[in-house]
């Protein structure tokens, strides 16, 4: 199995996993054409992509959705709250047939994929992050969560690739210029989690399964790689895993989640 991250950050997101055969992407949140090509740039054929998960309905994460419905015949798993809520916010109708439900809690199969969508706290209709097991490999993505729970660190067990929130630093984001208002609501408990909170929620996940951990969804104004690396790398002391950081502009591959791989950033 294999993993990408074709975009992490406030301005858009979006995860890969592909068997060779068939690909899944999680969130789309950049253009279809930014899609395209950070596939290409990584060696992935685009034309294996054949669905879309979606963990909630803020614009980084469904910004391609519109055309993606146009130019592709693209699956869309989401909860009904979710979808419609997208439905809602972009003005448009995701047919019936390219909508696959899920369920909060409950694993769906996909193409013989297990995907099991769980909630997580953040301030959407239905915001969910996803485990997936597939080809003998587990991963879970875990994405815009204000803190972590006992629900969300009981499907983070037993994983071999694990995509994490590390979103801020609280000295920056506290100092930093952004609004009150926008501070606050990253600090919630249905914000955004902090480079301390991912690092808490990493340290009871950890397992001897876990090989790689990539932490996501990092600010650039209220975040500094070095600093979210550091404070990750304190709690895989010891640890077989690999640390690697996604990013905002330039995609990561992972082209084995079974191992500790280096992984493969690709600049554009």
């Amino acid at each position: 199995m294999h993993y990408a991250s074709l975009a992490s950050g406030s301005k858009g997101n979006c995860h890969a996993f592909s068997d060779g055969d068939r690909t899944l992407l999680i969130d789309v949140g950049i253009s279809f054409l930014q899609i395209r090509t950070r596939l290409e740039a990584i060696g992935w054929d685009a034309g294996r992509v054949r669905a879309v998960a979606i963990t909630h309905e803020h614009s980084d994460h469904i910004a391609a959705i519109p055309v993606l419905l146009r130019r592709t015949d693209w699956a869309f798993l989401a909860t009904a709250e979710t979808l419609a809520a997208i439905q809602r916010i972009l003005d448009l109708e995701i047919p019936r047939s390219r909508w696959l439900p899920l369920y909060p809690g409950k694993p769906t199969d996909w193409e013989g994929w297990r995907v099991l969508p769980f909630s997580t706290p953040h301030d959407a209709t239905d915001s969910v992050a996803y485990r997936l097991e597939a080809a003998g490999a587990t991963a879970a993505v875990v994405t815009d969560l204000g803190h972590p729970t006992a629900l969300v660190a009981d499907h983070c067990q037993d994983l071999d690739l694990f995509v994490l929130e590390a979103n801020h630093d609280v000295t920056m984001l506290r100092e930093g210029s952004y609004p009150p208002q926008l501070k606050a609501r990253i600090l919630s408990r249905v914000g955004h989690l902090s480079n301390e909170a991912s690092a808490e929620l990493l340290g009871r996940c950890l397992s001897p399964h876990l090989h790689n951990v990539v932490l996501a969804h990092l600010s650039e104004q209220n975040n500094d790689p070095d600093l979210s690396r550091f404070t990750a790398q304190e709690v895989l002391r010891g640890s077989p895993s690999v640390l690697h950081v996604a990013r905002q502009r330039e995609p990561l591959a992972l082209m084995d989640i079974f191992r500790a791989d280096s992984g493969t950033p690709v600049g554009l």
